[in-house]
């Protein structure tokens, strides 16, 4: 990925400054932005690459502007209307469309943190291949420069 989405290895935006006993959440809504995004991912209407791109489409200046959980809201925003979960409308009103049938989620919030506490998210994929490098092992990356998403640090 070549923008602002991925900044590891990037100059020019100073020193990383880890907060001594820093909290999980810092406010509140910030655990409730972590539920929603398990509880909207158990629909299984997009996986955690799917997730991750809808980030990545957020507009630099904004993505720049925006703290790590208003990204997360952000992309889940995007996933719920493109999969038809809910509507545009819907998102700008905050109440769905006269008519509207309340379904049922397959994950309430209130079952997230036994989730978590239990088995956390799978986040692994099985590859029915065998690896051609193993950890140590000296490799040689080209330099290029996708739009979406890498592994290759800058």
């Amino acid at each position: 990925m070549n923008g602002v989405h991925d900044m590891g290895g990037m100059h020019g935006f100073g020193p990383i400054e880890p907060e001594r006993d820093e909290p999980v959440f810092h406010a509140r809504w910030e655990g409730r932005a972590l539920a929603l995004q398990l509880a909207a991912g158990a629909w299984r209407k997009w996986n955690i690459d799917a997730s991750r791109h809808s980030r990545e489409l957020i507009p630099g200046p904004e993505y720049l502007r925006m703290t790590y959980y208003e990204k997360w809201i952000a992309g889940l925003i995007e996933l719920l209307v493109q999969t038809g979960l809910v509507t545009r409308t819907e998102v700008e009103k905050g109440r769905p469309a006269p008519g509207t049938t309340k379904a049922v989620p397959p994950l309430t919030t209130a079952q997230v943190p036994d989730l978590l506490l239990s088995r956390g998210v799978r986040y692994t994929r099985d590859v029915q291949a065998t690896p051609r490098y193993k950890a140590g092992d000296r490799v040689r990356a080209r330099n290029i420069h996708p739009t979406g998403h890498t592994r290759l640090p800058r």
